[in-house]
């Protein structure tokens, strides 16, 4: 875990030998293959009628697609067949495609990141979500674009997290304000102050894991927030929620209590490594519509890349 934090390993990893796609195809292949076997049966062909929607409501389910989204989608594509006269179950794939499509395209906004500087973004999400590694990852891109960063080590709660982004920070030349014990608001601020002492492009903070249940810890991180606008009025301009792809369901009712407390501009999708049903982007798509700014699909350090709707689709159902 966290491979590319340890100090006996380069900071970059060895370019891969599969494309990005085919990595995310990986990613998803217990979506791909569990749908692939089921909708290769249903879209064989034959009359579409009542059975076929009640096997494809039951596939969507079992996904993780949810059941608002679900029925959405249903709709959806039971309209395609009548706007298109569709006859067969053959043409029903594209459908599907299509209407997800529709679902997810207004999640695929990019985050831009000059309107201000320097440029804070908060990150939140539940313990072992992969916030850690999600900011060891955002730096590197962000450097890759030829931005200066700095990361403020707000999760004074436990020192892995510290220890990690400051192994990460010494290889790779960027800064980390951390406190071995203390407020983590006191580190936000002390960050934000050096960020704009030293011309900083991007603050990637860093708070530690919170269970949506426990409004007391959820308070505390909305008070961090409002210490970053004390720092700096606006701050923080981006609130990325990290959420763990293999929760599934729970991650639908992390993104609605996260936002709720925070305001959530982004979410980020961590561990689809091939375990992780993707269809929980549709549910999230049709409970919180917010935008997907990254998906990462392995602990290397070039595993996160931006959200496409596309790719994704096209990884998720073949």
């Amino acid at each position: 875990m966290f491979d590319f934090f340890k100090k006996d390993k380069p900071a970059e990893s060895a370019a891969p030998s599969l494309s990005w796609a085919e990595r995310l195809k990986q990613g998803l292949a217990k979506t791909r293959n569990q749908l692939g076997n089921q909708l290769s049966g249903l879209f064989g062909g034959g009359k579409i009628d009542a059975e076929v929607y009640e096997d494809l409501e039951t596939i969507l389910l079992t996904s993780d697609v949810g059941i608002s989204a679900t029925e959405f989608l249903l709709d959806d594509i039971k309209n395609r067949v009548k706007r298109q006269s569709l006859d067969d179950t053959t043409q029903l794939k594209a459908a599907l495609k299509e209407a997800m499509a529709d679902l997810l395209l207004p999640l695929e906004k990019p985050l831009v990141t000059d309107r201000h500087k320097p440029f804070i973004i908060m990150l939140a999400g539940v313990n072992g979500a992969g916030k850690t590694t999600t900011i060891g990852k955002l730096a590197k891109h962000f450097q890759a674009q030829g931005k200066s960063v700095l990361i403020a080590a707000g999760d004074t709660f436990r020192a892995a997290a510290r220890e990690q982004l400051q192994v990460w920070g010494e290889r790779n030349n960027v800064h980390v304000v951390a406190q071995s014990s203390g407020d983590p608001a006191a580190v936000m601020f002390d960050a934000i102050n050096s960020a704009r002492a030293k011309n900083i492009d991007i603050v990637l903070a860093d708070t530690a894991g919170r269970l949506p249940t426990q409004m007391h810890l959820m308070d505390e991180i909305a008070k961090i927030k409002r210490v970053m606008d004390k720092a700096l009025p606006g701050a923080p301009h981006e609130v990325l929620l990290v959420l763990d792809a293999n929760t599934g369901q729970n991650a639908v009712n992390q993104v609605r209590i996260f936002d709720d407390a925070l305001g959530v501009t982004g979410l980020v999708l961590s561990k689809l490594d091939g375990t992780a049903k993707g269809g929980v982007i549709a549910a999230i798509a049709q409970a919180r519509p917010i935008p997907i700014r990254y998906i990462g699909i392995g602990e290397a350090i070039d595993d996160l890349r931006e959200f496409k709707t596309a790719e994704f689709i096209e990884a998720m159902i073949e």
